[in-house]
Parts: structure tokens; C-alpha cells; sequence
């Protein structure tokens, strides 16, 4: 297998911001307890600034990475690989981040969605550290299912 070049290992990097930026919402709890937490949030700056200012930020950006390099044969498999599989862990955020705020709100502020939040937080973390790596490395992040889906739709 050739080696990856560094443009898009960081490129492919880059893309993990897009679901870091919607992780950050679930370890509201864990900023309180530890302030220096928050400092994770840095790295997604841009992208929490891209989808604030602009109307539907989000969703466009979630367009232009979809329509311009996962679907553009053009692009190097390894860069629509990692774009694909940071859209997909996105949308699964953006999906949990929407079932606890309908099914879990009626809950309040107890124990039981506090952990939840702080599970979600600290298991996007991993994920998307995990794939950063992999990423700097030039390997594939084999992320179970969500690796298999991106394949197959590649």
C-alpha cells in the first residue's frame, strides 16, 4: 500500500472537527467539574463559528463535505474515507443529541442524563481521538459498523 500523503492526513484530520463541534454540547456537566476540559473545545472553534454565524451552518457544511468530497471520484479514496466516516459520526451525534433533548428532557437535570451526557462526551472523545491518530498515521480508523458503512458506500 503506498504512503499517505501529509495534505491528506491532515485534511482527513480536519474532518473529525465536524463531529468534535457536536460532541462538545454533551460534557457540559464535565466542564463544571473540570474546568480544564473546556480547553478540548479549542480545536473546534472554526467549525462552532462556521455554523453560529451562518444560517443552517451546519447543514451546509454538511452538504459541501458530502457533495464535494465524498462524492467526488476526483477526490483520493483516503480523504473521502475519513470525511464520509466524520459525517456518519457526526449525524449519529446530531441524532443522539436530539433523542435526549425529546425523550429525556421530561427527566430534568437528574443523575441518569447527566451520566448519559458524560458517557456520550467521553465515548465521542475516544472516537474521534482514536481516529485522529489513525489519521496522522495514515491508516484507515476501523471504527465497527460505522467503517463498514462508509466502505460500502465508497
Amino acid at each position: 500500500m503506498a504512503e499517505i500523503p501529509l495534505w491528506q492526513r491532515l485534511l482527513g484530520l480536519l474532518a473529525y472537527l465536524l463531529p468534535w463541534s457536536d460532541a462538545l454540547s454533551f460534557g457540559r456537566e464535565l466542564y463544571n467539574l473540570f474546568p480544564w476540559i473546556s480547553y478540548l473545545a479549542l480545536p473546534a472553534t472554526p467549525v462552532l463559528l462556521l455554523e453560529r454565524s451562518i444560517p443552517f451552518g451546519g447543514f451546509l457544511l454538511f452538504l459541501v463535505l458530502f457533495l464535494v468530497v465524498v462524492r467526488n471520484p476526483n477526490v483520493p479514496y483516503y480523504l473521502r474515507f475519513n470525511v464520509l466516516q466524520a459525517i456518519l459520526l457526526d449525524i449519529l451525534l446530531v441524532v443522539l443529541a436530539l433523542a435526549f433533548n425529546v425523550l429525556l428532557s421530561p427527566l430534568g437535570n437528574s443523575l441518569m442524563i447527566r451520566t448519559l451526557n458524560n458517557t456520550v462526551f467521553i465515548g465521542a472523545l475516544v472516537l474521534v481521538l482514536y481516529a485522529s491518530i489513525q489519521c496522522i498515521r495514515g491508516k484507515e480508523a476501523d471504527l465497527p459498523t460505522l467503517s463498514d458503512a462508509v466502505r460500502m458506500q465508497l
